[in-house]
C-alpha cells in the first residue's frame, strides 16, 4: 500500500465521515506512535482491544495512521465519546485541567487556528493547522473555545504556545502604544488602578498586570504582562476589546459618554465622573436649601405670627396738670 499524503487522508476521512482524533503524543493522534527508523521515522497505529494492544500497521504519515485508527471500532467509539459538545466554559476548564493554552488571535473567532466557515450549522467552527506546508483539517465544533481546545492539543498548537511563552522581551509602554497604532487598535482607558479596561494590577509579580475579559457571562484569563500598556494591547486584540472600542467610538460620535463593560468606565480629560447617590454640588455664594419649618430672620422685621397668636391691648390712664375745674385731667391712650 502506497503512503497517503496528509491532505488525501483528510479528504478520505471527510468522505467516510470519520474523525482524526488529536492527542497529546509524539504521533499527534489517538492510537498513533512515532517510531524511529531508517532511513526515516515511521508512524505505528495500534488500539487497545480486550485489554491488549493490537498492532494495526506502520505508515509513512501520521494522518494515514490516524485514518487507520479512525476506521476501527475503537477509533469510532473514541470519536463518539469526544463528540459530546463542550460549552465554552467547559472547554476553558478542560484546557486548564490539561494545562493547555487557548491561543488568542486577531480573527473573527478570536482564536488561533479557528475559523468560522459554516454559518447556521450545528458545528460552525473549524479547527485547522498548517502541517508540512499543507493545511490540515482537525474537525468542526459548536463553540470557538472547543475548536481552540482541539488546536491547543495538536503539536502545532503546543509549538505556538511555547513560542509565545518564550517570545521576545516584553514591550515597553511606548512600544505597546506604537504597536496598537500599527494594528489600528484602541487601548481603552478605564478608572481602575491599572488605568486600562480589562487590566488589573497584581503587585509583587514580575509581570504584575493581569488581563481578563468577560466572555459568555464569565471572566476569561488572557495572561500576565510587564506593563499596563502591553496588557491593554492584549485586551484590544481580543473580540471583547474590539467590541468595547466600537461601542466607545459610537458613543463619542453621538456625543454621549462611552459605555464600557466589565465594571470599567472610560476616562476623558475634562469630564466629571458621575456623582454618588445623595450628593449635590455646592457653589460659592449660594445658600443651600433650608430645612422644613425654617425661616429667614431680618433685622427690624417682625416675623409672621403663628396661627393661634393674638394682639393684647393695654389701657393706660395719664394725668395732666392744669385742668380748669381743679380735677386732674385724664387721657385714655391705647
Amino acid at each position: 500500500m502506497e503512503p497517503v499524503a496528509a491532505v488525501e487522508a483528510t479528504k478520505a476521512l471527510q468522505a467516510e465521515k470519520l474523525t482524526l482524533l488529536v492527542a497529546a503524543n509524539k504521533g499527534g493522534y489517538f492510537g498513533v506512535s512515532l517510531k524511529p527508523g531508517k532511513p526515516k521515522p515511521y508512524y505505528q497505529a495500534q488500539v487497545w482491544r480486550g485489554g491488549k494492544a493490537v498492532h494495526l500497521g506502520c505508515f509513512a504519515t501520521a494522518e494515514e495512521a490516524a485514518l487507520c485508527v479512525a476506521r476501527t471500532p475503537e477509533g469510532q467509539a473514541a470519536a463518539a465519546e469526544r463528540a459530546a459538545v463542550l460549552t465554552s466554559e467547559e472547554a476553558r476548564q478542560q484546557a486548564q485541567v490539561e494545562k493547555l493554552t487557548l491561543l488568542v488571535a486577531a480573527n473573527k473567532t478570536g482564536y488561533f487556528g479557528v475559523h468560522l466557515n459554516n454559518h447556521g450549522q450545528s458545528k460552525p467552527y473549524q479547527a485547522q493547522v498548517w502541517r508540512g506546508g499543507e493545511q490540515v483539517h482537525l474537525g468542526g465544533f459548536a463553540t470557538a473555545e472547543e475548536a481552540a481546545l482541539c488546536v491547543a492539543r495538536s503539536p502545532e498548537g503546543r509549538a505556538v504556545a511555547a513560542k509565545r511563552a518564550a517570545a521576545a522581551p516584553p514591550l515597553t509602554s511606548e512600544e505597546a502604544r506604537q504597536q496598537a497604532q500599527a494594528e489600528r487598535l484602541t487601548l481603552l482607558v478605564a478608572e481602575n488602578k491599572a488605568g486600562y479596561f480589562g487590566v488589573q494590577l497584581k503587585p509583587g509579580l514580575s509581570k504584575p498586570y493581569q488581563v481578563q475579559v468577560r466572555r459568555g457571562g464569565k471572566m476569561v484569563f488572557l495572561g500576565y504582562f510587564a506593563t499596563a500598556e502591553e496588557a491593554a494591547l492584549c485586551v484590544a486584540r481580543s473580540p471583547e476589546g474590539q467590541a468595547a472600542a466600537g461601542r466607545a467610538a459610537a458613543a463619542e460620535g453621538q456625543g454621549a459618554a462611552p459605555a464600557v463593560s466589565s465594571g470599567a468606565s472610560l476616562k476623558e480629560e475634562g469630564t466629571v465622573p458621575p456623582m454618588p447617590p445623595g450628593a449635590f454640588v455646592k457653589e460659592e455664594g449660594v445658600v443651600p436649601p433650608m430645612p422644613p419649618g425654617a425661616f429667614v430672620k431680618e433685622e427690624g422685621v417682625v416675623p409672621s405670627m403663628p396661627p393661634d397668636a393674638f394682639v393684647k391691648v393695654a389701657v393706660v390712664v395719664k394725668e395732666e396738670e392744669g385742668s380748669t375745674d381743679g380735677r386732674p385731667k385724664r387721657q385714655r391712650a391705647k
